[in-house]
């Protein structure tokens, strides 16, 4: 359904910016407006370049346009020019991506908590908040992205241009995505020696056709690897966001992947703690809460080791189903679905923070 600039310039106007107290579009912010096929684009041009609001503002436009022009309405993308901080590149000049603004690790201390359903759920919100996201698939030995995107067949298109062959990721709910299980079939185990597996993830992090991005999210093996010092050597990586659940056993092995990523050989900034499996809440009893792995302790964990908490996600059916029928619980306007988009907002402030107050990151040189 197509809907006119003046009918989304109205809705675009009970949206109040917090430090000016007036609405976005009595403030000028909203600069162009296109609509297609692929739903809405939004351009906004804030006052400064590090307005600390507009991450904010973003959410507000997705819930908005939803809320006042119903569910049909869909926000293809939310350009900001001049861009916010979140779009500072850290290196000035960069062979490898380019393009990319913010490469951020998404990693855990043990298996089994939850990493890669957390991973595709905030790039799918990320990219409905407007941003450019990618996700690279990087767990080389366990690929399950492409189950969670329903794209198990999925073979990527290879195109050589200047003698270099470049390769197409799957573009699917607005993210961009490539894995090592897109290039194996799915009954097979891959078997390969550590430098094999490095060697592969060079080539998706250096050939893979990511364009221009906002966001790029790595889901890293659980644990520390080979992998883990590929990926700060090619790149450098923005942050590290650690998932973990509350259970004392998962938290043991969680502060071995901030110890990594802090170390004076790595030194990339962690964002965050995310506490995944956080309580059960059945469907038939919305207002309970169960706490079968124990409460409170990723908040915890983070206090004692200083680092933010960036959200806790329930156990919910619909999560565990949206991963295995390929549709993100993300995607949908549900209490779930909103809680991995409250976690994308912290994600993007953190980000800001940290590219206003800490010096780039830098890829790590390794001599023997």
């Amino acid at each position: 359904m197509m809907f006119s600039k003046e009918q989304i310039l109205k809705a675009l106007s009970g949206i109040i910016h917090p430090d000016k107290k007036k609405d976005i579009v009595a403030l000028g912010m909203v600069t162009e407006i296109e609509t297609g096929e692929n739903g809405i684009s939004i351009t906004l041009a804030p006052d400064k370049s590090n307005d600390p609001f507009i991450a904010s503002i973003r959410s507000s436009i997705v819930r908005t346009i939803k809320e006042v022009l119903g569910p049909e309405a869909a926000i293809n993308e939310i350009k900001v020019n001049p861009k916010v901080v979140v779009g500072k590149q850290q290196e000035k000049y960069r062979d490898v991506l380019p393009g990319v603004s913010n490469i951020i690790a998404i990693a855990s201390g043990k298996g089994g908590v939850g990493k890669t359903t957390i991973a595709v759920n905030l790039a799918v919100s990320l990219s409905r908040l407007g941003y450019k996201t990618g996700l690279l698939d990087a767990d080389i030995f366990g690929p399950s992205v492409p189950k969670m995107f329903s794209e198990e067949k999925y073979r990527p298109e290879v195109r050589r241009e200047k003698d270099t062959d470049h390769i197409i990721p799957l573009t699917k709910f607005g993210v961009k995505v490539l894995s090592t299980g897109f290039f194996v079939d799915p009954a097979d185990a891959v078997i390969w020696r550590g430098p094999m597996a490095s060697n592969f993830l060079k080539q998706l992090i250096t050939q893979g056709d990511w364009g221009q991005l906002d966001f790029l999210l790595v889901d890293l093996p659980p644990g520390t690897s080979d992998i883990h010092l590929t990926l700060v050597q090619e790149v450098p990586v923005t942050g590290a966001i650690i998932i973990s659940t509350p259970q004392e056993v998962a938290l043991a092995d969680a502060v071995k992947g901030i110890a990594m990523f802090r170390s004076n050989k790595i030194d990339v900034p962690v964002l965050g703690l995310v506490e995944n499996m956080s309580w059960f809440t059945p469907a038939e009893l919305p207002d309970n809460k169960y706490y079968i792995f124990g409460k409170d302790g990723c908040k915890k964990l983070a206090e004692k080791m200083k680092v933010p908490l960036l959200g806790q996600i329930p156990i919910v059916q619909s999560i565990c189903e949206g991963s295995d029928n390929g549709e993100p619980v993300a995607l949908n306007d549900s209490i779930t679905g909103n809680a991995f988009l409250s976690l994308a907002e912290e994600l993007v402030k953190k980000v800001e923070l940290r590219n206003n107050e800490q010096r780039p990151t830098v890829k790590l040189e390794i001599t023997k």
